[in-house]
């Protein structure tokens, strides 16, 4: 059985009880969208069905969820937008999904893996730097949330974190340690 629509998901869950509920958004429209304004459309019901925030599907170019942006609020959509981000581990791997989901890939951040296929070590290096890139720049431009799809990568969102300034104490990092022997 299940839910038809994400609608009817998100006013069952509102119904059990007083969940925060999440659901998605996509800043370069869902694959089988026919526009990106019936993206909003939809957005819009499941904000009506009680939605608390939305997380966007990944992207690269932060232009793009800064147009989305004003158009979901230009619909009456006033929930938080978060932007969902995730480091490139693997440039071609991420070039596909990005392609299946209909996320584009800015020219410039192709150019920064070019080569690295076989360089693994540099192509961590390269990842870390170009999504606190990403992330420094969201955040200079007022976001204050941020999602990451780790990829099951913590190390590296990890590294992206250290990048942007948000470090553990000493006493999480210990916990951090221990947890991880």
């Amino acid at each position: 059985e299940g839910y038809h629509w994400s609608t009817d998901l998100v006013t069952a869950v509102k119904a059990i009880g007083n969940f925060e509920v999440s659901v998605a958004a996509y800043p370069e429209r869902h694959p089988e969208s026919e526009t990106l304004f019936a993206d909003i459309a939809m957005l819009k019901r499941k904000v009506d069905a009680g939605a608390d925030r939305a997380i966007t599907q990944f992207f690269f170019d932060n232009d793009v969820f800064f147009r989305y942006l004003d158009v979901a609020r230009a619909a009456g959509i006033d929930i938080p937008i978060v932007p969902g981000i995730v480091p490139v581990q693997n440039f071609k791997q991420t070039a596909g999904f990005a392609k299946r989901t209909g996320a584009s890939i800015p020219t410039w951040i192709a150019q920064r893996f070019e080569g690295l296929e076989d360089d693994v070590a540099t192509r961590r290096l390269v990842a870390a730097a170009v999504c606190a890139e990403q992330v420094i720049d969201l955040i200079d431009r007022g976001v204050t949330h941020i999602h990451f799809y780790t990829m099951n990568r913590a190390d590296l969102v990890y590294a992206v974190c250290h990048l942007i300034g948000l470090r553990p104490t000493k006493a999480e990092a210990a916990k951090i340690e221990v947890a991880a022997a």
